[in-house]
């Protein structure tokens, strides 16, 4: 295994979409997402992501193959409802970038990349020399969910060491289809911050 990171940015990242959009789907659906994703609502989704021109796509692969990804943009240039959050708190969204989705698949866990998805992400917010903070959501499930594992191990800690921190008070909600479920609900998404 040949394992290396790359930060795509510009057309780079519109032509990574299909391959994003495909990972989204399969790794969504564990815990503790559940999402009941489709390839057509992600690669419209990334679409907007790819929007921005100061959008990043970390990609790890393995050889040729692309394995897992991470994304992050301006705050202001994500969903409205994420900014909404920091705006209606007094804080300038100018001053914030934002953390997407982290998705790798499960063979390729435990060896770095988590580390070298938030290092790429970071790097490229100082390097726009503008932001003073970065931040990203986690869903808050409920301890006694059905479909939790037995084994599941939350990334709190692992976000700590990294030297974010829960944004008390700082939350949305976000809608999808959980894959037991038959209809979209709102999640509701915990924000952590770290000062740049």
């Amino acid at each position: 295994m040949t394992l290396r990171v790359e930060n795509l940015t510009g057309a780079a990242v519109r032509a990574a979409i299909p391959e994003l959009a495909r990972l989204r789907v399969a790794v969504f659906r564990d815990w503790p997402y559940l999402y009941d994703g489709t390839i057509d609502y992600e690669t419209a989704y990334l679409r907007r992501f790819a929007a921005s021109e100061e959008a990043v796509i970390v990609t790890a692969y393995d050889g040729d193959a692309i394995v897992g990804v991470a994304t992050g943009a301006p705050l202001r240039d994500h969903a409205k409802a994420f900014a909404q959050a920091f705006i209606q708190r007094g804080h300038d969204v100018g001053n914030l970038f934002y953390c997407g989705e982290s998705v790798l698949l499960p063979a390729y866990r435990r060896r770095g990349l988590g580390h070298a998805f938030f290092d790429g992400r970071e790097a490229h917010a100082r390097a726009l020399g503008r932001f003073t903070h970065i931040t990203f959501c986690g869903v808050v499930r409920p301890e006694d969910h059905p479909l939790k594992p037995q084994d599941y191990r939350p990334l709190d800690g692992f976000w700590m060491k990294r030297g974010y921190g829960k944004a008390e008070g700082l939350t949305t909600e976000f809608a999808w289809k959980d894959i037991d479920q038959a209809e979209e609900t709102e999640k509701l998404m915990q924000f952590w911050i770290k000062a740049l």
